[in-house]
């Protein structure tokens, strides 16, 4: 049995890259290099404050954790390498968050990012059993193979299940994918920015019914950055209050026993959500319904359809009824995904879960001001990795009022920078760079050329 947090964390400075598509040009130690400054100086603190460090990355050998952190100085704290798959990126945060609730940190720096190639998702080591073989032989007795990228099919799968339990069509899936690329122009940071109408959605090459091409998210280079604080911390800078968002409610689980039901939609992980949404919700003291703002993991469609029932945001079953409705946008019940979500933002592996915070940090800042929603006091982030791992996140205002827009000019006075870091994607200066690095324990040599490689594309 879990133990309970013993004393609250929060959520104490964001900072992420642009998403870019994978073309090789930018390598992953500057991309975490970018999105760690720029969390130190939102948080307004430098890496001699940092008591662990944990770095969040798929694809790239054991220690690019320490590659990344050592940017920041050398000072013999504790870095943990994760690899969760598609969820890495929000279970790097879920440990931060366990260390400073049980008294192991008072401050961690989480830094997600990822340098993949081109295409679909492959396997790196074909000489030993794959982690998720069993999903696909599941998938093969049940729906069979087809020449469709791997993950396509599965996603698609669990869609075909949908439409033929609960009445969904291919309009609705299309719906989803279409109101996902339209959230993206607000948001600096994605990969794509471009608005498509529907019949676009749905005239786009096929990939695996009913997922068009428009409705399966991109392999992105890009990173993420986040600072967790405990409240001792925070409370030794009365200062900083202001900023924090406190993690209310969060559960890290993996697959139940109806994983393997022979259900397309079980294989996706629908129980281990449905489990981890309960339990971030009850430690939260919310019901999810309430909710105004939610990130979740569509890295297609298909899976933002299921995730919706699963997270228990619609009556079971009635997903694509809520699509219909409009009520997962702008003018309807709550607005899903705001910053386009994985399908149009981008979906580089380590960094995805970590933006999906920075994502609901700026709404409940009230920063994220050509894109917030009225009423947020509470916002949900879900991040899913197949193989299998969630991670279920309920934010909110530790002063329990609701976001109020902060005007831009307003947050660059107040973070220093002169801009504000959710409605532009602009960068620092070296100056601003070595206010937050350590101060005792920095190295020219382990930085080398990465610094003048980011301020250049700035």
């Amino acid at each position: 049995m879990v133990k309970k947090q013993t004393s609250p964390a929060y959520v104490l400075g964001v900072g992420m890259t642009k998403f870019i598509k994978p073309r090789g040009k930018v390598d992953y130690n500057e991309l975490g290099y970018e999105a760690g400054i720029k969390a130190m100086l939102d948080a307004k603190i430098t890496y001699d404050d940092v008591d662990q460090g944990v770095a969040c990355y798929v694809y790239g050998d054991s220690t690019c954790g320490q590659r990344v952190f050592y940017q920041f100085g050398l000072t013999n704290i504790p870095i943990y390498n994760v690899n969760n798959n598609c969820s890495t990126g929000s279970t790097g945060l879920a440990m931060a968050r366990t260390m400073v609730s049980h008294g192991a940190a008072d401050c961690v720096l989480v830094v997600g990012f990822e340098k993949m190639n081109p295409g679909s998702l492959q396997s790196m080591y074909n000489d030993r059993a794959n982690p998720t073989g069993l999903f696909g032989m599941m998938m093969a007795e049940t729906r069979g193979i087809t020449n469709a990228p791997g993950a396509a099919q599965m996603f698609g799968n669990a869609g075909r299940e949908y439409k033929e339990k609960y009445g969904a069509t291919n309009e609705d899936f299309a719906e989803i994918a279409r109101i996902n690329h339209e959230h993206s122009k607000r948001n600096p940071y994605s990969q794509f920015q471009d608005e498509y109408t529907l019949e676009q959605i749905m005239k786009a090459p096929m990939i695996h019914e009913p997922l068009t091409k428009l409705q399966c998210c991109p392999t992105s280079d890009g990173g993420a950055a986040a600072v967790i604080v405990s409240q001792e911390f925070l409370d030794a800078r009365p200062h900083l209050k202001d900023q924090a968002i406190l993690i209310a409610g969060q559960c890290l689980a993996s697959d139940t026993d109806q994983v393997y039901s022979k259900s397309s939609i079980d294989l996706m992980g629908f129980g281990m959500t449905r489990y981890a949404t309960r339990t971030a919700a009850a430690e939260a003291g919310i019901n999810v319904k309430d909710v105004k703002v939610c990130e979740l993991h569509d890295c297609f469609s298909a899976n933002e359809m299921i995730t919706i029932d699963a997270l228990e945001l619609c009556e079971p079953g009635k997903a694509h009824e809520m699509v219909r409705r409009g009520d997962i946008t702008y003018g309807g019940k709550m607005v899903i995904n705001p910053s386009g979500g994985l399908i149009s933002k981008g979906h580089p592996l380590g960094a995805t879960g970590i933006a999906q915070c920075a994502e609901l940090v700026w709404h409940l800042r009230g920063w994220a001001n050509n894109r917030l929603i009225a009423g947020t006091d509470a916002a949900l982030q879900h991040n899913l990795g197949l193989g299998g791992a969630v991670v279920v996140t309920v934010y909110k205002r530790p002063d329990g009022k609701v976001a109020v827009a902060v005007p831009s000019d307003v947050v660059g006075k107040l973070n220093g920078l002169g801009y504000n870091p959710a409605v532009e994607a602009r960068g620092f200066t070296a100056e601003q760079a070595k206010s937050v690095v350590s101060k005792k324990h920095s190295n020219a040599w382990a930085v080398s050329d990465a610094q003048d490689r980011v301020l250049a594309r700035f």
